[in-house]
């Protein structure tokens, strides 16, 4: 095997010393072993079979070490070798005169030869045979070939256990046996594979795809009236629309419907702390270290809730998944669909950008499941849906506190304009794992004792904290019409900045943000507002002075009320 010099050196070694305590006198022997099925992991004990060196039975080893001890010999390699297999293979990798004395390896070289001229020649026809049947069979043809290499690599009897759509990774292939599937489609097909081959096509149905288009051309025919059609990357005055939504918020709320009836009935949304979240409840009602100055928030009750098997995720991962990952997945397939748009015709598609606000979770999986990052890092928000859905487009995780989701939107658009995408998912997510939240800003003074914001209230008196998730589809307006998505809101523009050196790191500050709208909009759509455009903050800890809402662009002309709704 490759990659094993340090074994090799040591395992020569060890010969030597053998040998050397032989000469002097003293009873010695070195044993070089094959793998042990009891110690070897089913990846490598695969990896070996498929290259002709099968992993070893306890017994049988046992009984080797003890012919060896009795012969009385001073180094023993025990393994067991499939020689019509092993010695081809070692000398493909690397040609060597080192078994020619051996009958059985000269044999099976020999054969190998004449099969490899066989190859060579069934290899030129493998392209025109494919070819030549109907053109509606290819993609099965090559789907079986994949299938049944694939399952004589992982030792399996049957193909058609492996799910085609699954990754390769969870069919239990690593970074040798996809080198060793690598190998049994180049010999079968007579193509020139890469050794990356396994990662560039994740599963068996992309890899099959591939195979087709580099035997008899690429698969040509309409294209899926449910994907959504791009348009030439220019974009001029043609604004940014939402074409989907879907969200779940505190209250019950599982449809932008129902957030609508909840704000229009004035629901009040917080609640007590959820119970089946492991959580202190008699320390975070007390008086002494990890308190929570409220035992009330806004809470996604079905946030443990989850059907791993629709989006291709094994139950052992689904358990070590942040669970905003989880609700991020099931949020943005619903809000796709919301817009008519089929979530796995995306798979592949370059023009798809993804962009998710949210913090780095603070869930941690159950011991006996492992530590994974994927678990954690806010980084995979994004990159969770783009891996799930085989988006190819901008993929980008935003982290602005509580202005994530809003950046997430501004970045979206601005990828739309740029034309780097024609369609992108937009939004943010939280989830509290665990209470640290509620203990630190308690510790500061900062949260309020019912749990509930009373921005720009005199009756404020500190934060709330609140989980949720909200994702919308967004596209230009000219796409979203050409593609038939009905139009539910028009982005004009954004803009996006920071208060710098204000009276403090969590201070608002009015003069940056009023510059930051006063600023000609880079959007020709963008026409001067019609209607003020007011900055909301609300109270920073420790802050002396309350915020208000106020006008961030000088008044216009319009006259009469100005009515605003914020929702945070």
């Amino acid at each position: 095997m490759r990659g094993r010099a340090a074994e090799a050196a040591s395992g020569a070694y060890l010969d030597a010393l053998a040998r050397a305590c032989r000469h002097r006198g003293t009873p010695a022997l070195a044993v070089a072993w094959g793998a042990w099925s009891e110690l070897a992991d089913p990846s490598l004990a695969a990896h070996l079979r498929v290259n002709g060196l099968p992993v070893l039975d306890a017994d049988t080893a046992l009984a080797a070490l003890g012919r060896a001890v009795a012969d009385g010999t001073a180094a023993e390699a025990v393994v067991d070798v499939r020689w019509e297999t092993f010695a081809p293979r070692h000398h493909e990798a690397r040609p060597t005169a080192l078994f020619d004395a051996l009958p059985e390896a000269r044999t099976a070289l020999a054969e190998a030869a004449r099969e490899h001229a066989d190859r060579q020649t069934a290899a030129g026809d493998y392209g025109r045979w494919l070819a030549a049947q109907p053109a509606a069979d290819h993609g099965r043809i090559l789907l079986d070939l994949v299938t049944d290499k694939a399952a004589t690599v992982l030792g399996h009897a049957d193909h058609d256990l492996l799910e085609p759509d699954l990754p390769f990774r969870d069919l239990g292939f690593d970074s040798l046996t996809a080198v060793d599937l690598r190998n049994q489609l180049a010999t079968a097909t007579g193509l020139t594979l890469p050794a990356t081959l396994v990662f560039d096509h994740p599963h068996p149905t992309a890899l099959a795809a591939h195979l087709r288009t580099r035997l008899v051309g690429g698969v040509t025919g309409a294209v899926d009236p449910a994907a959504p059609v791009a348009s030439p990357a220019v974009t001029g005055d043609d604004p940014i629309v939402i074409v989907g939504m879907a969200c779940r918020y505190p209250g019950g709320v599982t449809s932008p419907e129902d957030l609508w009836q909840l704000m229009s009935d004035g629901v009040d949304a917080v609640g007590d702390f959820p119970t089946d979240r492991g959580w202190d409840l008699t320390a975070l009602a007390g008086d002494g270290p990890g308190r929570s100055a409220t035992l009330q928030g806004g809470f996604l009750h079905d946030a443990t809730d989850f059907d791993p098997g629709l989006f291709g995720i094994s139950p052992r991962e689904a358990l070590v998944m942040d669970p905003q990952q989880r609700i991020l997945l099931e949020t943005s397939w619903e809000a796709l669909e919301r817009a008519g748009i089929d979530p796995t015709t995306l798979r592949g598609s370059g023009t798809t950008g993804v962009f998710v606000g949210g913090g780095s979770g603070d869930y941690r999986p159950p011991e006996e499941a492992g530590q994974w990052q994927t678990a954690q890092s806010a980084s995979l928000l994004s990159g969770r849906l783009a891996y799930t859905f085989g988006i190819q487009g901008p993929t980008v995780s935003v982290d602005t506190a509580c202005s994530s989701s809003l950046v997430a939107l501004h970045l979206a658009a601005q990828a739309l304009r740029a034309g780097e995408c024609t369609i992108a998912l937009a939004g943010g997510v939280t989830v509290m794992a665990t209470p640290v939240g509620f203990v630190e800003f308690s510790a500061q003074g900062a949260l309020s004792p019912d749990g509930r914001c009373r921005a720009f209230s005199d009756d404020a008196n500190g934060t709330g904290w609140s989980e949720g998730v909200g994702m919308l589809v967004v596209e230009r307006l000219s796409d979203a019409r050409r593609n038939g998505h009905r139009v539910l809101a028009v982005l004009r523009g954004s803009a996006i900045n920071q208060d710098g050196a204000s009276n403090g790191l969590t201070a608002p500050a009015a003069p940056p943000s009023s510059a930051s709208s006063a600023r000609p909009s880079p959007t020709p759509a963008c026409a001067p507002p019609t209607s003020t455009p007011l900055r909301r903050t609300a109270p920073a800890p420790h802050s002396a002075t309350p915020s208000r809402p106020r006008p961030s662009s000088p008044p216009t002309d319009r006259t009469g009320p100005h009515p605003y709704c914020s929702a945070r």
